[in-house]
């Protein structure tokens, strides 16, 4: 379970991204996307308003955009006013009878104090604000023989990325992060109080441990842009419409550390104007005449390659009748259902003959049935 920080009873991350608390983490993950397009500094050079906006953005998905933080900042902003009490509010549950103020920067750091187990007491500034990159959406539409067969293809998106000129690190090149004096690097600052002792995120360096003094030109320290790139993926054999192949590392990159998110492929599998599919075979219905279906007859049916194949039909099949040729689907199976060929329209002589084979089968095929 994620650590309640103080800002999360102080701010509204669902309003900072424009949705509601009952959003789903797809409705989440696209505002966010949209708003960091619209809101990233190379986007808008200059513009201050923007950057702290974009800023104030990222800062709520770091939030709502991970489920246990997520999880963590609703129940808290439940408790209401008792949360602002415990959080250093004044009057609330926080505050002893004598006035003594708890001001803790989060629940975590109070019972971890307790027991020596406070922030900043074995962990270093990474541990305490790395953040997990987002996790990006792709969709991918494949032929239907390359579905089949699997393919490695090349997806086009345009997202979040470390940035190019600094790799990340927010540094303009030639120069890094320096070490925060106020905290000498270890990102937070005890607050001993007897029998308390407590830590909060140090505020210059923003619990990071360091600080970068030479910000980088082109994503203006943040270590991210908004870029094209292209990611190589290999399509397994089989794979159907719906289904979602995940890119362990390769969504939004990470911060402070962090380990880059996910990409979630999505795979739309175009329809075939012959063939189907049943699990790993496919599927063909393949029409015959009568005289075919009654007397059978040797017939040539396609394959997904192009190639035809010889199938045998036996004499008296009925229509609807499946025969599996074995190893000609692909990865699996053909599956040759076949229907019966009823023509439309008969020539005087067809049409007698007909007549004369009715004549010929007295017999009804619905007398099991009790009906003729």
């Amino acid at each position: 379970m994620a650590e309640p920080q103080r800002e999360w009873f102080e701010k509204d991350y669902y309003a900072a991204l424009g949705v509601s608390e009952k959003a789903t983490a797809k409705e989440i993950s696209k505002a966010y996307k949209k708003l960091a397009r619209q809101l990233h500094p190379d986007a808008n050079p200059g513009n201050d308003a923007a950057e702290e906006r974009f800023k104030e953005v990222s800062a709520a998905y770091d939030v709502i955009g991970d489920d246990d933080k997520r999880k963590s900042y609703d129940e808290v902003r439940h408790m209401g006013p008792m949360a602002g009490g415990m959080f250093g509010g004044g009057g609330g549950p926080g505050q002893g009878q004598g006035g003594f103020n708890v001001g803790f920067d989060d629940i975590g750091d109070m019972l971890g104090g307790l027991f020596g187990r406070g922030r900043g007491r074995g962990g270093g500034p990474q541990q305490n604000r790395a953040q997990r990159g987002t996790d990006l959406e792709a969709e991918l539409k494949l032929d239907f023989d390359d579905a089949v067969k699997g393919l490695e293809t090349t997806i086009h998106l345009t997202s979040e990325a470390a940035c190019s000129t600094c790799s990340g690190s927010g540094s303009a090149p030639g120069s890094a992060p320096q070490q925060c004096k106020n905290c000498g690097g270890r990102g937070v600052l005890d607050d001993n109080q007897g029998l308390f002792s407590m830590s909060r995120p140090c505020g210059p360096c923003g619990g990071r441990g360091s600080v970068i003094t030479d910000p980088c030109p082109s994503c203006r320290g943040t270590g991210s842009e908004i870029r094209p790139r292209d990611v190589k993926v290999r399509i397994p054999a089989g794979v159907k419409s719906g289904q979602k192949i995940r890119l362990k590392g390769r969504g939004g990159p990470g911060r402070g550390g962090g380990p880059p998110g996910d990409l979630f492929v999505h795979v739309k599998v175009k329809n075939h104007p012959l063939f189907g599919r049943a699990g790993n075979d496919l599927t063909l219905e393949v029409p015959i005449t009568f005289a075919e279906a009654a007397l059978g007859a040797d017939i040539s049916v396609p394959t997904l390659d192009g190639a035809m194949v010889k199938m045998r039909i036996p004499a008296g099949t009925n229509a609807g009748k499946t025969f599996r040729l074995r190893g000609k689907g692909g990865a699996g199976d053909l599956l040759v259902t076949v229907t019966v060929a009823v023509p439309t329209q008969l020539s005087d002589e067809q049409k007698a003959a007909v007549e004369a084979f009715a004549a010929l089968s007295p017999e009804s095929p619905r007398a099991q049935m009790g009906t003729q």
